[in-house]
C-alpha cells in the first residue's frame, strides 16, 4: 500500500495532530507530503505553521498557505445565509460550510503539484471525515484519500506526544498535558466539544468561551446598528460599504461586545451518535436575523414558506457534507432566485445577548400601510370580500363537520 502513493496533499494546521500526520506520512508511506493551511479567519498566525513544515523536510515549493476569507463568506458563508440554514433548528453550521472550501483548494493544490493522494486530521468519529472525503469524491473521483485516524495506533494524547518525541517534532508545553475540550475556529464561529463538555447536564464553564463576552457582563445600554442588502446578501453596516470578509468581521467585532451567538447543542452527527457541542457566531447570528427581517418585508408569503419548507433538506445536505452534491445546487438555484428583490436595510438592537429586529425598509417592498391600516383605508380593501373567502375555505370542514355529526 505504502509504494502505491507518490505524493500527498495535506490539509495542515501546524499544530500537534497534523505534524504528527505529516511525518507518519513520510515514514509509513515514503512518500513526498505538500501542506496546505488555510486562513479562514482562525485568528491565528499562519507563519510558523509555515516555519514548522520546513522544519519537518516539506520543501518550499510544497508549501501552501492561502488566505480564503474573502472567498469563504463571500462563495459559502454568504450563500447559506441566504438559504436561513440552521441544522436541527438551531446550528449556523460554522464548521460546516467551512470544509467544501477547505476540499476544494486541496484538490486544485493536488492537480497543481501532481499528487495523487489527499490526506486529512479529522477522527472516525466525526463528521468532519465525510464533509471532506465527500468534497473530494465530487471534485476528483478517483483520488485516493489517506485518513490516518482510521489507519494508525496512535488513540491518545500521550501516543501523539510520544511519536512527536521520537521524530522531534517541536510539542507546545500547552499540548503536553490533556486538552480539556477541542475546538474549530473561522471567521463565521469558533466550536468547542470534548472532555468536559461531555456531561450534557453540566452547563458549559465560562473559560470555554472565547468567542464571545458574558452577556450579563454585556453593556447596560442597547445599541443599534442598521445592515444594507442587496439581493439578499449583506453590503453595509451603518451606511459603510465592506466586503464580504470585513463585514461579518465587523459583526463578529458587535456581536461580541453584546454577548451575542452563544449556544449550547446536544446534535444528531451524520454518523449516528449525538454528541454536545458549544457554538459561538456572534457575527453570523446577528446576519441570520438581519436577513430574516430584510426577508419579512421583501418576499411574497409562498415563496418565503417555501423557503421555510426547504431550509431544513438544504441545512442537513450541508451539515452532512454534501455541498457538491445536485440536490443542494439546485435548492441554492431555487433560494437564489427568491434573493432577486430582497434589497433593503435593516434596523436592529443589540443588547445582553440577544439581537432584535426593530426597524427594516426596502424599495421593494410588499408592505401597504394603505391595506392593512386600522384606520380609513378608503377602499383599499373591502372587508366584505372576507365572507366568501373564509365561506371556501370551510366547505371542506362543514361537509367534515355534517358527515360525523359534530
Amino acid at each position: 500500500m505504502a509504494d502505491s502513493i507518490n505524493k500527498v496533499v495535506l490539509a495542515y494546521s501546524g499544530g500537534l495532530d497534523t505534524s504528527v500526520i505529516l511525518k507518519w506520512l513520510q515514514t509509513e508511506y515514503q512518500c513526498e507530503v505538500v501542506t496546505f493551511t488555510a486562513d479562514l479567519g482562525q485568528g491565528e498566525e499562519l507563519e510558523p505553521a509555515r516555519a514548522k513544515a520546513l522544519l519537518l523536510g516539506i520543501k518550499p515549493e510544497n508549501i501552501f498557505i492561502d488566505d480564503l476569507r474573502e472567498e469563504f463568506v463571500k462563495d459559502y458563508v454568504f450563500p447559506m445565509m441566504r438559504a436561513n440554514a440552521l441544522y436541527e433548528g438551531l446550528y449556523l453550521l460554522g464548521t460546516s460550510i467551512a470544509r467544501p472550501l477547505i476540499a476544494k483548494r486541496q484538490i486544485e493544490i493536488a492537480k497543481m503539484t501532481g499528487a495523487d493522494a489527499v490526506s486529512h486530521g479529522a477522527t472516525g468519529k466525526g463528521n468532519d471525515q465525510v464533509r471532506f472525503e465527500l468534497g473530494y469524491y465530487a471534485l476528483a473521483p478517483d483520488i485516493r484519500i489517506i485518513a490516518p485516524w482510521r489507519e494508525w495506533d496512535l488513540t491518545s494524547r500521550e501516543a501523539l506526544i510520544a511519536f512527536a518525541e521520537q521524530h522531534q517534532i517541536p510539542v507546545a508545553k500547552d499540548k503536553r498535558g490533556e486538552s480539556p475540550f477541542s475546538t474549530d475556529a473561522n471567521l463565521l464561529h469558533t466550536s468547542s466539544e470534548g472532555k468536559v463538555l461531555e456531561d450534557p447536564w453540566e452547563e458549559v464553564p465560562d473559560y470555554v468561551y472565547s468567542r464571545t463576552d458574558h452577556p450579563e457582563e454585556a453593556p447596560d445600554t442597547p445599541e443599534y446598528i442598521t445592515i444594507d442588502f442587496q439581493s439578499g446578501d449583506a453590503v453595509a453596516i451603518n451606511g459603510e460599504g465592506l466586503s464580504p470578509a470585513t463585514l461579518l468581521a465587523k459583526l463578529n467585532e458587535l456581536g461580541k461586545r453584546h454577548g451575542i451567538g452563544r449556544l449550547d447543542l446536544l446534535e444528531n452527527r451524520f454518523v449516528g451518535m449525538k454528541s454536545r457541542g458549544m457554538y459561538e457566531t456572534p457575527g453570523g447570528t446577528i446576519l441570520h436575523i438581519a436577513h430574516r427581517g430584510i426577508e419579512q418585508i421583501t418576499l411574497d408569503r409562498g415563496a418565503a414558506h417555501l423557503k421555510d419548507e426547504l431550509m431544513p433538506k438544504y441545512a442537513e445536505l450541508l451539515y452532512n457534507g454534501f455541498w457538491f452534491s445536485p440536490e443542494r445546487e439546485m435548492l441554492q438555484a431555487a433560494v437564489d432566485h427568491s434573493q432577486d428583490k430582497v434589497t433593503g436595510t435593516v434596523r436592529l438592537k443589540l443588547y445582553k445577548g440577544n439581537v432584535g429586529v426593530v426597524g427594516r425598509k426596502s424599495p421593494y417592498s410588499l408592505y401597504s400601510a394603505g391595506i392593512v391600516t386600522f384606520e380609513d383605508d378608503r377602499g383599499a380593501y373591502d372587508q366584505r370580500d372576507a365572507a366568501g373567502f373564509i365561506k371556501l375555505n370551510a366547505l371542506r370542514l362543514r361537509l367534515l363537520g355534517r358527515r360525523d355529526g359534530r
